[in-house]
């Protein structure tokens, strides 16, 4: 999917906002404390249609840019439908199949127990871990031991649908290039916000939004122009 249909999609769902009605800036809390110009909920793509299109769209970045993959992996619990989604389209668009498996948030110690559900883990899986949008990466250091301790396999990568291009720990990188560095797998983002920006046509006081936040939180050398 081209780019600027993803981006289309992600704003006419709602699921993609630039500003906020309710607050007397146009901005948006997150759970950070930050005060963003922008806020991403991929929660609000919830029909079956909004599934396929989205499912389409991962299915997509999954077979442009990895080969050989045995499993998608969807840390829960955002993760778990986009990763089904993706399962299902790569199927039925690129006539490929891929296993599905995600984590538990608390491990099970009845019926199938354990800390996965989906496919079980073999010695040799090729996995990419399916994410919506990856801020901090804490979601990736919490579901790697578990994959890890489930069978001898490789995570060879991760797709994201948003990159926020924010800094993670260390300031001279983003959060996704920061996973890359750690893990030592590709990471792969649908859009950034870079996108969005050239795509979107905001008033100039709007994009100052933007300068404003990415001066603060973007890695060094970024700018918004």
């Amino acid at each position: 999917m081209k780019k600027e249909l993803f981006i289309k999609f992600l704003l006419d769902s709602g699921a993609l906002k630039l500003n906020n009605p309710n607050d007397p800036e146009g901005l948006f809390t997150l759970k950070s404390g930050r005060r963003s110009p922008f806020f991403m909920n991929m929660g609000d793509l919830n029909t079956s249609e909004q599934l396929v299109t989205l499912g389409a769209a991962y299915a997509g970045a999954l077979n442009d840019c990895f080969k050989n993959v045995d499993v998608v992996f969807g840390p829960a619990y955002k993760g778990i439908p986009l990763a089904a989604a993706t399962a299902m389209q790569y199927n039925l668009i690129y006539k490929k199949s891929v296993r599905y498996c995600a984590d538990r948030k608390e491990v099970k110690d009845h019926g199938d127990g354990g800390a996965l559900v989906g496919t079980k883990l073999k010695d040799g899986d090729r996995i990419v871990i399916i994410e919506d949008v990856t801020t901090s990466g804490k979601s990736i250091s919490e579901v790697m031991p578990k994959i890890k301790a489930a069978a001898d396999v490789k995570v060879v990568g991760l797709i994201v649908s948003f990159d926020r291009m924010e800094y993670g720990k260390d300031k001279s990188m983003t959060a996704l290039d920061e996973i890359e560095a750690q893990y030592g797998i590709d990471a792969y983002s649908i859009v950034s916000i870079a996108d969005v920006l050239q795509y979107a046509d905001l008033p100039e006081k709007d994009f100052e939004k933007f300068r404003l936040y990415y001066k603060e939180y973007g890695v060094e050398g970024m700018s918004i122009t």
